[in-house]
């Protein structure tokens, strides 16, 4: 099989967050598919399998802990832009159809080079789950100091594809400062019917993005996460339905200083249509024998 190792939401080499994807593992039973994740010890390892008559192609994407995800999102635009670098696509066309799960992701691919492109790919229409009122127990789950949690706007559960409880605090400061506890977390994020958990403040050091994000999973086995496109969407459109920032047609997040992995991640929000789009570069591509 061959695998590649791409940056997403990159700026750079080595920054944004890495995915890796498997080409050739058609056949392959899902226990291999687990072992491989496991081995490559990503957040995720993205298998590119043939159409079963939905979409161009079928996606699979696993952790290391064995978990299935579901939603599009950088392993989703990893995916696209190993396969347009590679020449895998066919020419002369800008736009697929990529299927997950159940749902069907139109994805538009520009700026192809020998070693990366910017993906754009629609999520779902975007779902509001509900509300998490205990800002305290936020706190304390987040090893945070009381008032760092904002209950105006209010927390809560969003989905585009994945349901994540979104956690306004009151500075970049904060954002920086949060070191979650699993084991308060997660029952936390199981009541509210949230898969992971999304910080963010109103404050970052670009001035030309409109909000800084860490994200932790302790479901999923995932201590933070350097770019989180499944939680940038639903965090878009929060920002423009609360009126957090100012009405714009592409909602620029921020999200990996935490951890030494820099990332710029770009949302359009037009309606209930929620596009997702960013930059990915391949850094490696090799084989594995199994």
């Amino acid at each position: 099989m061959r695998f590649a190792y791409v940056d997403v939401f990159a700026p750079r080499p080595l920054s944004g967050n890495p995915v890796v994807v498997v080409d050739g593992a058609v056949g392959r039973p899902s226990a291999v598919l687990r072992a491989l994740a496991r081995e490559f010890n990503q957040s995720e390892t993205a298998f590119v399998l043939p159409s079963d008559g939905a979409g161009d192609w079928r996606l699979r994407s696993f952790t290391p802990t064995g978990a299935e995800v579901t939603g599009a999102g950088h392993n989703a635009l990893g995916a696209v832009v190993w396969l347009s670098a590679s020449g895998r696509l066919p020419a002369g066309r800008a736009s697929f159809t990529q299927a997950i799960g159940d749902e069907l992701y139109t994805v538009t691919v520009r700026s192809v080079t020998p070693n990366g492109a910017h993906v754009a790919i629609r999520q779902s229409r975007p779902r509001r789950l509900g509300v998490v009122e205990e800002g305290g127990a936020l706190e304390r789950a987040l090893g945070l100091d009381p008032g760092a949690v904002l209950r105006q706007p209010v927390p809560e559960v969003i989905s585009t594809g994945a349901g994540h409880l979104l956690v306004p605090l009151r500075s970049r400061a904060d954002v920086e400062a949060a070191i979650p506890v699993p084991s308060l977390l997660l029952p936390l994020l199981v009541s509210a019917g949230a898969e992971g958990c999304a910080v963010f403040s109103l404050d970052p050091s670009e001035a030309d993005a409109h909000a800084v994000l860490r994200f932790f999973n302790p479901a999923m086995g995932i201590h933070e996460d350097p770019a989180t496109g499944t939680a940038a969407g639903p965090l878009a459109v929060k920002l423009l339905r609360d009126g957090l920032i100012e009405p714009t047609g592409t909602v620029v997040l921020v999200q990996g200083h935490a951890v030494g992995r820099p990332s710029r991640i770009a949302v359009d929000v037009h309606d209930d249509e929620v596009t997702l789009h960013g930059d990915g570069v391949v850094v490696a591509q090799g084989d594995i024998d199994v």
